[in-house]
Protein backbone atom coordinates (compact mmCIF):
# COMPACT_ATOMS: atom_id res chain seq x y z
CA UNK A 1 0.00 0.00 0.00
CA UNK A 2 1.33 3.31 -0.80
CA UNK A 3 1.81 6.37 1.69
CA UNK A 4 1.88 9.96 0.46
CA UNK A 5 2.07 13.16 2.57
CA UNK A 6 1.08 17.13 1.44
CA UNK A 7 4.92 17.89 2.26
CA UNK A 8 5.15 15.71 -1.72
CA UNK A 9 3.58 18.95 -2.84
CA UNK A 10 6.71 21.48 -2.31
CA UNK A 11 8.88 18.88 -2.67
CA UNK A 12 7.90 17.99 -5.98
CA UNK A 13 7.37 21.72 -6.72
CA UNK A 14 11.21 21.90 -6.50
CA UNK A 15 12.02 19.83 -9.61
CA UNK A 16 11.31 23.51 -11.81
CA UNK A 17 14.25 24.73 -10.25
CA UNK A 18 16.20 21.97 -11.95
CA UNK A 19 17.11 23.21 -15.07
CA UNK A 20 17.80 26.70 -14.36
CA UNK A 21 20.09 25.25 -11.40
CA UNK A 22 21.28 22.98 -14.30
CA UNK A 23 21.97 26.13 -16.88
CA UNK A 24 23.52 27.76 -14.68
CA UNK A 25 26.13 24.89 -13.41
CA UNK A 26 26.91 24.73 -17.54
CA UNK A 27 27.85 27.78 -17.64
CA UNK A 28 29.76 28.00 -14.70
CA UNK A 29 31.77 24.76 -16.51
CA UNK A 30 31.87 26.79 -19.49
CA UNK A 31 33.79 29.51 -18.29
CA UNK A 32 36.69 27.36 -16.17
CA UNK A 33 39.42 27.34 -17.52
CA UNK A 34 40.09 23.56 -16.61
CA UNK A 35 37.25 22.60 -18.58
CA UNK A 36 38.26 24.12 -21.88
CA UNK A 37 35.87 21.09 -23.84
CA UNK A 38 33.28 22.07 -21.71
CA UNK A 39 32.22 25.29 -23.88
CA UNK A 40 28.56 24.75 -25.34
CA UNK A 41 29.89 25.59 -29.06
CA UNK A 42 32.33 22.55 -28.22
CA UNK A 43 30.59 19.84 -26.58
CA UNK A 44 28.35 17.36 -28.75
CA UNK A 45 24.65 17.49 -28.09
CA UNK A 46 24.89 13.89 -26.78
CA UNK A 47 27.69 14.87 -24.59
CA UNK A 48 25.93 17.98 -23.30
CA UNK A 49 23.10 15.78 -22.74
CA UNK A 50 24.89 13.30 -20.40
CA UNK A 51 25.93 16.47 -18.71
CA UNK A 52 22.42 17.30 -17.67
CA UNK A 53 21.39 14.26 -17.04
CA UNK A 54 24.43 13.83 -14.41
CA UNK A 55 23.44 16.87 -12.87
CA UNK A 56 20.02 16.65 -12.87
CA UNK A 57 20.75 13.29 -11.23
CA UNK A 58 22.74 14.16 -8.48
CA UNK A 59 20.26 17.54 -7.91
CA UNK A 60 17.15 15.04 -7.18
CA UNK A 61 19.40 12.80 -5.21
CA UNK A 62 20.18 15.22 -3.02
CA UNK A 63 16.60 17.04 -2.99
CA UNK A 64 15.63 13.70 -1.53
CA UNK A 65 18.04 12.91 0.92
CA UNK A 66 17.93 16.30 2.79
CA UNK A 67 14.08 16.12 2.65
CA UNK A 68 13.78 12.89 3.52
CA UNK A 69 16.02 13.07 6.09
CA UNK A 70 14.21 16.54 7.48
CA UNK A 71 11.07 14.56 7.23
CA UNK A 72 11.97 11.29 8.61
CA UNK A 73 13.59 13.48 11.72
CA UNK A 74 9.83 14.49 12.42
CA UNK A 75 8.59 11.43 11.82
CA UNK A 76 6.36 12.12 8.70
CA UNK A 77 8.74 10.64 6.17
CA UNK A 78 6.18 9.02 3.55
CA UNK A 79 9.00 6.63 2.26
CA UNK A 80 11.10 4.17 3.85
CA UNK A 81 14.54 2.38 1.52
CA UNK A 82 16.15 0.60 4.15
CA UNK A 83 14.87 -2.59 3.71
CA UNK A 84 16.96 -2.40 0.32
CA UNK A 85 20.57 -2.65 0.12
CA UNK A 86 21.67 0.10 -2.04
CA UNK A 87 19.80 2.80 0.38
CA UNK A 88 21.55 5.54 1.70
CA UNK A 89 19.99 6.32 4.96
CA UNK A 90 16.37 4.75 4.30
CA UNK A 91 15.83 7.98 1.94
CA UNK A 92 17.69 7.38 -1.10
CA UNK A 93 18.40 4.32 -3.46
CA UNK A 94 21.03 4.46 -5.48
CA UNK A 95 18.95 2.25 -7.86
CA UNK A 96 16.91 5.14 -8.67
CA UNK A 97 19.68 6.54 -10.75
CA UNK A 98 18.64 6.26 -13.76
CA UNK A 99 15.45 7.27 -12.70
CA UNK A 100 16.09 10.54 -11.76
CA UNK A 101 18.77 10.93 -14.57
CA UNK A 102 15.61 10.32 -17.16
CA UNK A 103 12.98 12.56 -15.00
CA UNK A 104 15.68 15.86 -15.10
CA UNK A 105 16.05 15.53 -18.37
CA UNK A 106 12.63 15.38 -19.27
CA UNK A 107 11.71 18.30 -16.70
CA UNK A 108 14.70 20.36 -18.51
CA UNK A 109 12.73 19.41 -22.00
CA UNK A 110 9.51 20.36 -20.90
CA UNK A 111 10.25 23.36 -19.53
CA UNK A 112 12.93 24.70 -22.28
CA UNK A 113 12.32 22.82 -25.44
CA UNK A 114 15.07 22.86 -27.47
CA UNK A 115 17.54 24.08 -25.04
CA UNK A 116 19.44 20.62 -24.46
CA UNK A 117 19.95 20.46 -28.12
CA UNK A 118 20.77 24.00 -28.68
CA UNK A 119 24.38 25.72 -28.60
CA UNK A 120 23.11 28.97 -26.59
Amino acid sequence: MGRTSLWMFPIYGMGVLLPGIVNTADRWLTGLSAFPEAGTDRISPPARLVRHGLMDMVLIFTAEYVTGTILKYFNVCPWDYSMWPDHIGGVIRLAFGPLWFCTGLLFEMLQTPGRLENSN
